[in-house]
C-alpha cells in the first residue's frame, strides 16, 4: 500500500510540475491543483497507513492518527480557495490582456512571434 501511495504521489507531483511550467494559464492552474493533490496524499500517508484502526485509542491497540486527516481536510479547503482565486485571476488577465500567456504578452505580440 505504501508503494502505491509513493508512486501516486510522485506521478501527481511530476505531472503538476510539468503543467505548472507551461506557458498558458489553464495548464498552470491544473498543475497547481495536481500539486495540491500530491501534497494532500503526502500528508495523509505521513500518519501511517493503517486499516481497521480504531478511531479512539483503547490501551495498546493500533489506532488511526486523526492529525493527518485534519491537516488534509484543511489543505483541501485551502487548495479549493487557491484554485478558485487562480481561475479568477487567469480570467481577469485574459480579459485585460487579450491573451492567456503566463508571461503577460498581449495578443498582438504573441501573433507577431509566429511569423
Amino acid at each position: 500500500m505504501e508503494t502505491l501511495y509513493a508512486i501516486t504521489t510522485g506521478v501527481l507531483s511530476a505531472c503538476g510540475l510539468f503543467l505548472t511550467l507551461r506557458g498558458r494559464t489553464f495548464p498552470v492552474v491544473a498543475g497547481l491543483t495536481l500539486l495540491s493533490y500530491a501534497v494532500n496524499l503526502f500528508l495523509f500517508s505521513m500518519g501511517g497507513l493503517t486499516t481497521d484502526g480504531a478511531v479512539i485509542v483503547n490501551g495498546g491497540e493500533e489506532y488511526a492518527d486523526p492529525l493527518p486527516q485534519a491537516l488534509v481536510l484543511t489543505a483541501i479547503v485551502i487548495g479549493f480557495a487557491m484554485t478558485a482565486f487562480s481561475v479568477i485571476l487567469a480570467m481577469r488577465a485574459r480579459g485585460d490582456l487579450g491573451s492567456d500567456h503566463v508571461d503577460g504578452r498581449k495578443l498582438e505580440e504573441s501573433r507577431g512571434d509566429r511569423g
